[in-house]
């Protein structure tokens, strides 16, 4: 009797195991990044905003507190991509050629993206929906690196109602359908609610296919010009009339109570730029309610977009083998679009297709609580980015990670959770080696080694952590170093308390930018 029951024990062990380790089990991987949205944007981080769906994500999945991306969109998404530092690929700046390899602008040979690999290695069918940005060129498209379905705009923003020029340079916004090129005019869709319902439609067309999907969309929300619907601005408006001062306070206490940050950060202080709410004038604190509230409805709408796609992963079936990762591509933005000749002003109703605006320092300050600084920066403002991952079944609900890590490391956890291995050629092209590291031990609840140290560099912002410490310059300022176990909102300058630490993490950096071809950002702009 006992050993029909331990052969039945072990019958069942091994059933179990087989479907553990069956074939076509590979995971559907999703993506889903904002553009220009600030740390403490989200409502799981932080924020009144209304962003349900997203909150679920971290409810039912994990947090990293202390995840970064390389300060702007390009560079991020680039790294995001390929899993390299963006300068690897091609892509150290913008997507202008700016004289040397590692700013050409547009995605390399020597790089290969998530979709090119998943697809050609592991069977995957790929998607992209949103915005791009990382190369005009027709071998940096989407649909030339690994993507059978596009709907993408190649350009940093446009209106969220048609694809008129944001520019007076003559530059056109240009959105792509797979391989041809798309108008959009004033009767579209919301550009938000258009990037939606290709990553469905598209899901829709691939729903009897066996082989896994790997679905990435790019919004562009909440990147200005702060464009929204009508109906999504109404229900914020006047909330934001207790003004910055009061709700970075409120934000802060927020992010204290729910542990992603540590009581001895300090909120750092008001940004020297940003005027004391109480000294405006009712009519001016009008006009600054009503920029925050279109922000907050776009990121609304963002958020009623990640629940349309959950929505629709649960009627294929699909959401039970499908790990879904949001990340923001840079902290929020200090840009006063009004102030910029190269924009073309418009200045209709706010939030309407006739005009073009932004929200400006004093909220993207609010964005990025408790940090200082902005997108382009490479202080934490900059490149400190809310970071959710959800695999009902595989990570644990309500989780928290506080290590750091780097969009680098998305491209080898894409790798490792499809079971394909990082080749040092493909196609013919040979690969620079991975930068990032894999996270998945950190999705299992396991020991994750992580990095030795990170790096930064963008415009001549720099940077480098290791470990506790970070060592950060804007362009032609000296170093300043952090302790950031104690002080991660960077309140307390330790670089002349330390030199010896800021000499040895200056030729670490060093050694890092030469690797990698990081120019003299003032040699650039000379060209």
């Amino acid at each position: 009797m006992l050993k029909r029951i331990a052969y039945l024990i072990l019958f069942l062990f091994l059933c179990d195991n087989a479907f553990a380790q069956a074939p076509n089990t590979k995971p559907n991987i999703v993506i889903i990044l904002a553009d220009d949205m600030g740390f403490a944007d989200l409502g799981c981080f932080g924020s009144e905003i209304h962003t349900p769906n997203i909150d679920r994500l971290a409810k039912e999945g994990l947090k990293m507190t202390q995840f970064y991306n390389a300060g702007r969109c390009c560079p991020s998404r680039t790294s995001l991509l390929t899993g390299l530092y963006p300068h690897q690929a091609g892509v150290g700046d913008m997507v202008k050629y700016k004289g040397s390899p590692a700013y050409q602008g547009y995605l390399n040979d020597h790089c290969a993206t998530i979709a090119e690999l998943l697809k050609d290695e592991a069977g995957y069918n790929t998607i992209v929906s949103g915005k791009w940005h990382v190369g005009l060129q027709s071998s940096a498209l989407a649909y030339n690196r690994g993507f059978d379905k596009s709907f993408t705009m190649l350009n940093n923003g446009s209106s969220y109602f048609n694809s008129k020029p944001l520019y007076n340079d003559g530059s056109k916004i240009t959105f792509m359908l797979n391989d041809k090129e798309i108008i959009r005019n004033d009767t579209s869709k919301y550009l938000t609610q258009a990037i939606t319902d290709f990553a469905i439609s598209s899901l829709d067309e691939i729903k009897d296919k066996k082989d896994p999907f790997f679905l990435y969309v790019a919004y562009n929300a909440p990147h200005w010009p702060i464009q929204a619907l009508p109906q999504d601005i109404a229900r914020y408006k006047g909330k934001y009339l207790k003004g910055w001062d009061k709700l970075r306070r409120e934000r802060y206490e927020k992010l204290l109570a729910s542990g992603i940050i540590k009581k001895e950060w300090k909120l750092s202080e008001r940004d020297s730029r940003v005027p004391d709410w109480d000294s405006l004038s009712p009519q001016e604190k009008d006009k600054w309610d009503i920029r925050m509230a279109i922000y907050a409805a776009m990121i609304d709408r963002m958020d009623a977009g990640v629940g349309e796609i959950m929505n629709k992963l649960k009627q294929l079936g699909k959401d039970k083998n499908t790990i879904i990762l949001f990340v923001s591509d840079n902290g929020g933005s200090a840009d006063e679009v009004k102030s910029l000749a190269t924009v073309i002003q418009k200045n209709g109703t706010p939030g309407s297709v006739e005009s073009i605006d932004s929200y400006e320092i004093p909220w993207a300050n609010v964005s990025n609580t408790p940090f200082k600084l902005f997108k382009r920066n490479t202080h934490e403002g900059g490149i400190a980015t809310p970071f959710i991952a959800w695999f009902p079944g595989v990570i644990k609900a309500g989780s928290t990670n506080t290590q750091p890590a780097h969009f680098i490391d998305i491209m080898p956890t894409c790798l490792n959770l499809a079971g394909v291995n990082y080749p040092a050629e493909f196609k013919n092209r040979k690969l620079t080696p991975l930068e990032g590291v894999n996270l998945v031990n950190i999705f299992n609840n396991k020991l994750f080694k992580g990095h030795d140290a990170i790096f930064w560099e963008h415009e001549g912002s720099r940077a480098i952590r290791k470990g506790k410490w970070k060592l950060v310059a804007e362009i032609d300022k000296p170093w300043e170093l952090y302790d950031l176990e104690a002080d991660r909102s960077e309140t307390n300058n330790l670089a002349a308390k330390y030199p010896d630490k800021v000499k040895d993490l200056e030729t670490e950096y060093l050694q890092w930018a030469q690797k990698v071809g990081v120019v003299d950002w003032n040699k650039i702009k000379a060209l």
